[in-house]
Formats: C-alpha cells, structure tokens, sequence
C-alpha cells in the first residue's frame, strides 16, 4: 500500500492553515483531537487554496491501515500534530468540477472531510465508467500491486507470479492485475481455507494454504514442501505482502528447487504478518539467483506511484477487477474506526 514516509511536515497544523490565508467557513470532518484517540465527527475549518493547490469537495474516502495509523501517529511517516483531519487518499470534485482521485492531503485537511486541500499534481482524473466507489477502495491497494509487478520486477507476458499474502484486499488485486498484465500463471498463498478458493475464482491458478508449524493441508507436506513441489514448474516474479517467516520459507524453497541460476524476482511490499525481521541464510541467495528488492515511496519514484494509480484506473473496466466494498456515511466514523480490513470501508459524503 501507498507510503508517504518521505513526506515532511515541520509546521504545526495551524500555521500550516494560517499560510492559506484566512481560513474558511466551518465543514464537517473526522477531527482526530490527540496520538491514540479516534477521529470525532466534527467541525473544522475548511481549507483554502493558493497557487498551485485544489480544494476538493470529496465524495468518497478508503479506511485504510495507512489512514489508522497515520491518524494516530503511530505511523513513522506522521507529523504528530493535532488536531488534523485523518485521511491520505479520496474522491471527489475540483473547484472546476474535474472528477478526480486525490492523494497526499495538505496538513491538516485530511481526505475525511467535507473538503479537503492537495497540491493539483496530486489529483488524478478518474474514467467516466468508474464509480466514486470503486476508484475510491482500488487506488492505495491496486497502486501497490501496480507498482510492484510493473515498476520493480518489470514482470513481462508469460511469466509466474507468486502472490504471498493474496487473500488481503491488495493481495486479491495483485491476483487480477497479475492476469491482466499477462501472467501465465499466478500461484496464491495464504492462512485461511474458504479465502483461497474466493481467489481461485478471481484468476489464481494455484492455491498453497499454510499454517506454519502444522502439517500441510494437502496431505502430509508442510508449506515449505509444497513450494518447492510447485517451483521446478516455473517461477519469476513473487509479490510479499506479508513477510516475517512465510517469506523466509518462500526464499528458502527457491533455492532448494530453482535450477540453473534462473532468476526470480523477490518484491517486498507489505510487512501484514508483523514480523518485521527474518532470519536469512547467506547460503540461500549464494545457492540461487533471487533478487530481493522492495516497492515503495523512495524505491518507486512518486510520479511511477502517480502513474502506477492512473494505470489501475484505467485497468479497472477491462480487467474487471473485483474488491468487495461496505459504504459507510462519514457521520458514522467513530462506530467504524475499528473495522477490518475486508470488506474495504468506503466513507462517503453528500
């Protein structure tokens, strides 16, 4: 998912207002008031623009990991100045009607609010058959995948994609970029049973479930095993989301089955297993020709991440993607701060 870590912010949230000028009239928003605390449902004052900005009237918003945590400061990308309105990312309207997609909101107009302010080359026009909804859930997680495959592994037609973490949102989106991109085949990894069988119906064309620890739900064979059974067929691109020790086993099982200094290419996304370290042997990547690398903010320029969404957009309709959606009025923020990831929440906005 989309990471603002190299964005800056030195000035307190209201001189940061007060160099727009005099502030606007009073909106509705979710007002996170201190680090740890819920966003409220609230007043605050609206942004206004100077040269080279938009003030947007947003229609719809994603609750996403990155939103939750940068709203508490939990996040090493927050600023840790409150009050500031929650939200990194949206949809809606300029003040010229345009109907866009807007990221990296001007502290503190977060994207959760009845308007919010960005810098105008931060907002991305949306395709007429793609709805608020949809544009509004796709953008971070499909950036993610995008950027990933296309950016950093420069994944070409033919070849097998591996996705580890493939039952989370972004997971499921990599599944049917993957396809759409031209993968021959996309191997799908993941803890749970029932979720494994969803991505197989959105494009998967191998599911490997692992508890680790445990044996193998196919029989005898831990997870391990049963990378390396299915890795002499063919593997060049693995997309992590997870990392901690499913990433280790999948780097192990390349080197114990990939022959002849094929190479396949590791791209660390997303670190969802909370392990935020692995333990890896050096006889691993000398006994094979993994390459390791990651995709984010500062290994992905930030206008191939702009591009990257603008592509997921424009991929949208043609390759059908699917992401299951709760729409929610940002009225009800505090009730649904709290809500997993699956289905994506959508705020929405009259």
């Amino acid at each position: 998912m989309l990471d603002y870590s190299n964005v800056v912010r030195e000035m307190s949230p209201w001189q940061t207002a007060l160099r727009h000028g005099k502030r606007g009239s009073n909106m509705k928003a979710a007002v996170v008031k201190g680090p740890g605390q819920k966003p409220q449902y609230t007043n605050f004052s609206e942004p206004v623009a100077k040269d080279g900005e938009e003030v947007i009237s947003v229609h719809a918003s994603a609750l996403s990991q990155l939103t939750k945590s940068r709203a508490s400061g939990s996040h090493y990308s927050s600023d840790g100045h409150f009050p500031a309105v929650a939200g990194t990312d949206g949809v809606g309207r300029t003040t010229g009607g345009e109907r866009v997609y807007f990221v990296l909101p001007e502290t503190p107009f977060g994207a959760l609010a009845e308007k919010s302010l960005v810098k105008a080359q931060h907002c991305i026009p949306l395709p007429q058959d793609l709805d608020d909804i949809t544009a509004a859930a796709i953008g971070n997680p499909g950036m993610s995948a995008w950027a990933a495959m296309m950016e950093r592994a420069r994944l070409k037609a033919g070849e097998t994609v591996l996705v580890n973490g493939a039952t989370g949102t972004a997971g499921r989106l990599a599944i049917q970029l993957a396809k759409y991109l031209g993968a021959a085949k996309v191997i799908a990894t993941g803890r749970n049973d029932d979720e494994l069988r969803e991505v197989k119906a959105l494009g998967a064309d191998v599911t490997i479930p692992f508890t680790l620890g445990t044996l193998h739900p196919m029989g005898t064979k831990r997870y391990e095993e049963a990378l390396i059974e299915e890795f002499p067929n063919g593997i060049d691109v693995v997309v992590d989301y997870l990392w901690g020790e499913s990433a280790r086993t999948i780097i192990a099982a390349v080197a114990k089955s990939v022959e002849d200094a094929r190479p396949v290419r590791f791209v660390h996304v997303g670190g969802a297993s909370g392990e935020d370290s692995i333990d890896l042997p050096g006889a691993g990547l000398r006994s094979s020709a993994i390459v390791l690398m990651g995709s984010g903010v500062k290994s992905v320029r930030s206008s191939a991440l702009l591009g990257a969404i603008k592509s997921v957009f424009e991929a949208a309709i043609p390759a059908r993607l699917q992401i299951a959606t709760k729409t929610v009025p940002l009225s009800e923020v505090e009730e649904c701060w709290s809500a997993p990831g699956k289905p994506r929440v959508v705020f929405t906005l009259d």
